[in-house]
């Protein structure tokens, strides 16, 4: 590297962080850890409306929980700024973008401009009817600064734009991931550096603040490559050295689409709340649009720091397979140790008002009867409700089996039985020991065996495996459960 590796994620704060931002973020992370670069995280907040303290806090929330931790921008707890090259949100950057507007201005690659929303219109009809594309065309651009000040100091209402009709050539974007991309200068009329308010425009305030940061590197999705050209003629009128641009696929649905919300989770902290881990989600989204170079698929995060290269990212897009994505998290799960699953499904448990038993042992042995059925956390929490005493019911569906003849003396066998019995929980064996002798006892086979002991341990005639199930529930419960369901006959 030609210089010291800067990168920035910079996400609009309206909402939870999407997971095509997560992807743009990851991408960013990596590059600098394989670098031993800085990642920045600066706040893009202009825009007054839809930007929110509240909404700055989610996406913070969501870095967070995926680990993407940043060395500069706003405090992960504090929100106040860190690093030498704050503030890190744009809205308290407004003093600078003034400075450099009025550098533009005074060197004549700016003016201020004082046509209406109105008169605007009228030039894009015109245009329109004439069959071309419409560019501002502003008889204001060959004023005088003194003349514009002038007006506006009797009270005109202006918004300073960045003269291009001078610029008569290509622009030519070195693009890391798409090659050579080219912008006739024509592409683009006069644009807004600063509205009339004194708010500055997206491709502003991204051009002064890379460069003021001293960003090396911008990683982001393609939909921002049309940004390039007017970023490009910003850092040229202000004698600036461009950052190296890679601008990466978007993400797509199962349609081919652009990724979102209508089809289903698209933000971190939904798949959080469906119980996804960050260590999987991050390994998914790595492979939207990158490839490992030993085409490793499930991967830690120091393997996609090692593994991370600008050449294998794809320009084309990448569609987001909900599928893949949680027999992924199935594998990240599953790789856990016994105790760190059990403690990570306590907050889906309690939210599901589960009472459970408390003690390691039955813990590690739940987790080691389930862990190979195991997709999502949230999923996972249905294994469980069957073992808790408190949700037990004899469901609907279950009042056939209990109408057949031989259901009362099954059920009263089965509990013949586990009276007799000592242990305090039933082993595999002893289950399958017991189901035989009440298939001996009571002189049934097949289903009028099975369904009614399914019913009296689970309350419906279809469901787990009892031979898994059996053995976590306590003795006394199967035989109060039995009896619950005897005294429904």
């Amino acid at each position: 590297m030609s210089r010291p590796v800067r990168v920035r994620f910079a996400p609009s704060p309206t909402g939870y962080l999407h997971v095509g931002g997560a992807r743009t973020a990851l991408y960013n992370y990596l590059f600098a850890k394989k670098n031993n670069g800085k990642f920045i995280l600066r706040i893009e907040d202009t825009d007054e409306a839809r930007s929110t303290v509240e909404s700055l806090k989610m996406v913070i929330s969501d870095l967070k929980w995926l680990g993407l931790n940043w060395d500069e921008g706003p405090h992960p707890e504090t929100l106040e700024d860190m690093g030498p090259h704050g503030p890190y949100k744009q809205s308290q950057r407004l003093s600078i973008y003034k400075k450099y507007a009025d550098e533009l201005l005074k060197k004549g690659q700016a003016y201020y401009c004082f046509l209406t929303d109105e008169e605007i219109e009228v030039q894009r009809q015109a245009a329109m009817a004439a069959g071309k594309s419409h560019h501002v065309n502003s008889p204001y651009q060959d004023w005088s600064l003194d003349q514009a000040l002038a007006k506006i100091k009797e009270g005109g209402q202006a918004v300073v734009r960045f003269k291009t009709k001078h610029l008569k050539k290509d622009y030519i974007l070195k693009d890391l991931v798409r090659g050579e991309v080219r912008f006739p200068s024509d592409m683009v009329g006069d644009f807004v550096l600063l509205r009339s308010g004194g708010m500055p425009v997206y491709n502003f305030c991204c051009a002064v603040d890379d460069h003021l940061m001293q960003i090396s590197h911008v990683f982001r999705a393609e939909e921002h490559l049309p940004n390039s050209l007017r970023q490009m003629m910003i850092y040229e009128g202000l004698g600036w050295a461009l950052p190296e641009f890679g601008h990466i696929s978007l993400i797509l649905d199962e349609d081919r689409q652009k990724l979102s919300k209508r089809k289903g989770a698209t933000s971190c902290h939904q798949f959080q709340e469906e119980g996804y881990l960050p260590e999987a989600l991050k390994n998914f989204i790595a492979l939207l649009g990158w490839s490992h170079p030993e085409e490793k698929e499930i991967m830690t995060m120091e393997e996609m720091i090692q593994g991370f290269s600008v050449d294998r990212l794809n320009p084309s897009g990448a569609v987001f397979d909900g599928v893949k994505l949680k027999w992924m998290n199935a594998q990240h799960l599953r790789a856990l140790p016994d105790e760190e699953i059990w403690k990570l499904l306590q907050p889906f448990c309690k939210k599901a008002d589960l009472i459970l038993p408390t003690d390691k042992a039955w813990a590690v042995q739940s987790i080691q009867t389930f862990k190979s059925y195991m997709e999502t956390l949230q999923d996972t929490v249905e294994f469980y409700k069957p073992l808790d005493d408190s949700k037990f019911q004899i469901y609907d569906e279950a009042k056939e089996v209990l109408g057949w003849e031989q259901t009362k003396l099954v059920l009263q066998t089965w509990k013949q039985l586990l009276s007799e019995m000592t242990v305090a929980n039933l082993s595999e064996a002893d289950f399958l020991k017991t189901q035989d002798l009440v298939k001996e006892k009571a002189a049934v086979k097949g289903k009028n065996l099975f369904m009614p002991i399914r019913v009296a341990v689970i309350g419906k005639p279809h469901g787990a495996e009892l031979k898994i199930l059996v053995p976590l529930i306590d003795r006394k419960s199967l035989i109060a459960r039995v009896d619950k369901v005897i005294a429904a006959l």
